[in-house]
């Protein structure tokens, strides 16, 4: 099960994570418990020194030679060097064990991150997933690299050290319950409140993210619009909204540590002062008194190291918590295993919408030909990049049903769908690599026969032939930059690659100058040939050389046909072709 916000991704619940965790101890079994076994010795290990010193005040008491006192000083010194050797191979094991699951964790997020709906990751915005895979990534690798390992090597400690306690005299265990009241109390109101507070506080640094990112991705029209302040004032009110929220996890701490300081302070005053009574009475040696008292103080560090610690193992767990929740993103699929009949796409009755109640899709119906072009044109909020999508398997429909051979679109996995349709928009990505590692991204294995055709099919070959380099020179973030327009011609040239056999170009030139876009769409004609084409475009020239206009007005196709018809027909579509022309 897991929560979810509106606007950001969800969070795994409390079974979620402890299942999880369990998942990762039944891999490793061996690692862990071998961690565990080294780290109760070194715990037992340091237990001798209270125990020596209880016995060498005893034999002070009642008298003893030098030599006596020699043997148990080399006793507690041997005993310190096999709990420091002990320790040291324990954290080893530790930090060895940690790393190996963090980087499965990592490996998880990762594939069900890839794994995330088109669709969810539009509607949670970038900051939300760039806090996950950036904050909460980095706060749970502390948690399991050093946390998590502190906080055993704790609690081992604090359970051995509390049984050699009892093991000097019953009577050590009435002092020590003295502390679990004021401990049992604070930890109840802490936990209650802090995953809750931390969530919280993660939630406002992915607001903060993504109004910094839309900021920043929309520098161009927050000034040419005058929106500076506003976009100034959102993000005080994102930072204000993570003050309080900070401010709230900063006051359960100031509670619960000092609260927890008086309990480790009661059992070690307490098992003085009864351990003296007793004394007194006759009833316990010195020595027991001795080392039930260095038994109780050693167990304030460790219940200390539990108590802190538990502070960062609930940021972890709330990151952890946070990361699993992309797993739990319901899948926009529902593969049958059924194979499309041929590559026949059509829409029928298809309605859609972003928020509930309110459609921007009405009831679309369309039939696309084998090897058919089809040109949507229309004014801009008017539906045509939402049913692109559609057309592309992006988004399933609400209702209606969009098909290839039969076959609904969302009943295909995704590596088999991608090979029958494609969406290609305008926003583009070059990775951190070579130009050739780039763009057989979309066909591992290709020749570099294969990637040069591609190159020249989207006008590309000469400028790449060009760099430093060719096809080994590096792009992407601190490599060779490149422009919008070769980035846009590297994206279109990994589609040549992949060969789908249906291409949806949502405004795919539209950063490339009308006279280049002229150029390339060109040269894509012959490798488009045989193929299905829809253009999603506002030059209305691409409309000219396609074999079916559809006009798309307020979520619905107006007008469908070819060019001279639509002309003839004296509509919308005509009126957008004489405005076109300057004969409006």
């Amino acid at each position: 099960m897991s929560s979810q916000v509106s606007g950001h991704l969800p969070v795994a619940d409390d079974r979620a994570v402890r299942r999880y965790v369990a998942q990762l101890a039944r891999r490793h079994p061996r690692m862990l418990y071998g961690a565990l076994s080294l780290h109760v010795g070194a715990a037992l290990a340091a237990l001798a020194a209270p125990r020596l010193l209880g016995d060498l005040v005893e034999a002070v008491q009642n008298g003893t030679t030098t030599g006596h006192v020699d043997r148990i000083v080399g006793v507690l010194a041997a005993f310190l060097v096999v709990q420091t050797v002990l320790t040291r191979y324990a954290r080893y094991l530790s930090q060895v064990l940690g790393e190996q699951v963090l980087a499965e964790l990592r490996e998880d997020f990762v594939d069900s991150t890839l794994a995330l709906p088109v669709g969810v990751v539009e509607e949670a915005g970038s900051g939300d997933l760039l806090t996950r895979t950036s904050r909460d990534v980095d706060q749970l690798g502390w948690s399991i690299r050093m946390a998590l390992p502190e906080w055993t090597i704790a609690v081992v400690t604090a359970v051995v050290t509390f049984v050699a306690a009892i093991s000097v005299g019953w009577w050590v265990a009435l002092p020590c319950l003295l502390g679990v009241p004021p401990l049992v109390i604070g930890l109840r109101w802490y936990l209650r409140r802090a995953k809750d507070g931390y969530l919280r506080e993660s939630a406002t640094y992915s607001r903060i993210n993504a109004t910094l990112t839309e900021t920043v991705e929309g520098a161009r029209t927050v000034e040419a619009l005058g929106l500076g302040r506003r976009r100034i004032a959102a993000a005080d009110e994102d930072i204000e909204a993570s003050y309080w929220a900070e401010r709230y996890t900063l006051y359960l701490r100031t509670v619960f540590f000092p609260n927890m300081e008086i309990a480790y302070l009661v059992p070690t005053v307490a098992t003085l002062l009864f351990g003296g009574y007793l004394y007194t009475q006759g009833e316990v040696s010195l020595g027991a008194v001795t080392a039930a008292t260095l038994y109780v103080q050693m167990l304030i560090d460790p219940v200390d190291r539990i108590v802190s610690i538990l502070d960062e193992l609930q940021l972890g767990a709330a990151s952890l918590a946070r990361l699993l929740g992309v797993a739990q993103v319901p899948d926009d699929r529902e593969v049958s295993g059924r194979e499309p009949a041929g590559e026949q796409l059509e829409a029928d009755d298809v309605r859609f919408s972003y928020v509930e109640g309110r459609d921007v899709l009405h009831g679309v119906s369309l039939d696309v030909g084998v090897g058919e072009r089809i040109a949507m044109v229309g004014p801009s909020g008017a539906g045509k990049s939402t049913l692109g999508r559609l057309l592309a398997g992006i988004h399933p429909p609400r209702t209606g049903a969009v098909t290839v051979g039969g076959v609904g679109l969302v009943e295909l996995p995704l590596d088999d769908l991608r090979g029958h349709v494609a969406l290609v928009t305008q926003e583009h990505h070059v990775f951190v690599g070579t130009m050739r590692e780039n763009l057989v991204l979309a066909r591992p294995g290709a020749s570099d026969d294969d990637v040069r055709s591609a190159l020249d099919a989207v006008d590309a070959l000469d400028w790449v032939d060009a760099l430093p380099e060719g096809l080994d020179t590096e792009v992407g973030s601190g490599g060779r930059a490149v422009t919008a327009a070769q980035a846009q011609q590297i994206a279109l040239a990994r589609l040549v690659l992949a060969d789908p056999h249906t291409l949806v170009l949502d405004e795919a030139t539209s950063l490339i100058d009308p006279r280049a876009a002229r150029h390339l769409e060109r040269s894509l004609a012959a490798v488009l040939e045989g193929r299905t084409v829809i253009a999603i475009a506002h030059r209305l020239f691409s409309a000219h050389d396609a074999d079916r206009v559809a006009v798309v007005e307020d979520g619905r196709i107006s007008e469908l046909g070819s060019h001279d018809e639509l002309v003839a027909t004296g509509g919308s579509y005509a009126a957008l072709w004489e405005s076109w022309h300057g004969r409006g």
